[in-house]
């Protein structure tokens, strides 16, 4: 691990200050902090006394949310199965279902494989339109206000695609992350400023 943390302590000095990439600390930040513990310490006595910092707290809400992403994987594949074959016969009408049909998914509620399959060709696309915008709502923001990128931004992008329909228009995924980012945090300041 010695090597990888030397790396990024010399890539660091591109992102402090004076260096080329000073606009871009907050992206160097957030990658940092995520695979290191981070240097700063609370020079004052604090209320808290854990050795867990918030993003670690944040990137364990995060894992403790994957049961329930995999069961929403199963369940939205099921329920396709179960629509299709209500329909009698599998027709094409959608893109997943298209590429279901390429990669040989049988469409019986029964195989467990074919409804995750069938799940992860809904889910996934709304996943990464999420990350994607409402990452770079994140990240514009900390550039413009010169602070860190928020970590809550890693459970709010895995809870909002869980509370949507599958068949939700990717504009509309995009449009509704992008306000609740801007809207609903940014402007009032960011974390622990609502």
């Amino acid at each position: 691990m010695k090597p990888l943390r030397d790396f990024l302590d010399k890539q660091g000095e591109q992102f402090h200050e004076g260096g080329k990439l000073e606009k871009l600390y907050p992206l160097y930040e957030a990658g940092d902090t995520i695979l290191y513990t981070p240097g700063e310490v609370t020079q004052a006595d604090s209320h808290v006394r854990d050795g867990m910092d918030q993003k670690r707290m944040m990137i364990t809400v995060a894992l403790a949310l994957q049961p329930c992403i995999l069961m929403a994987l199963y369940n939205t594949g099921l329920q396709a199965s179960l629509a299709y074959q209500a329909m009698g016969a599998v027709t094409a009408n959608t893109w997943q279902a298209m590429v279901a049909q390429m990669l040989g998914v049988s469409f019986m509620p029964s195989d467990v494989i074919s409804c995750f399959v069938l799940g992860a060709l809904y889910f996934v696309p709304i996943q990464i339109v999420t990350i994607a915008a409402g990452g770079l709502c994140e990240a514009v923001f900390a550039i413009l206000r010169k602070h860190e990128i928020s970590e809550g931004f890693l459970v709010t992008s895995t809870l909002f695609p869980l509370l949507l329909p599958p068949l939700i228009p990717l504009w509309q995924v995009a449009l509704g992350i992008i306000f609740g980012v801007v809207i609903g945090k940014e402007i009032f300041g960011g974390v622990g400023m609502n």
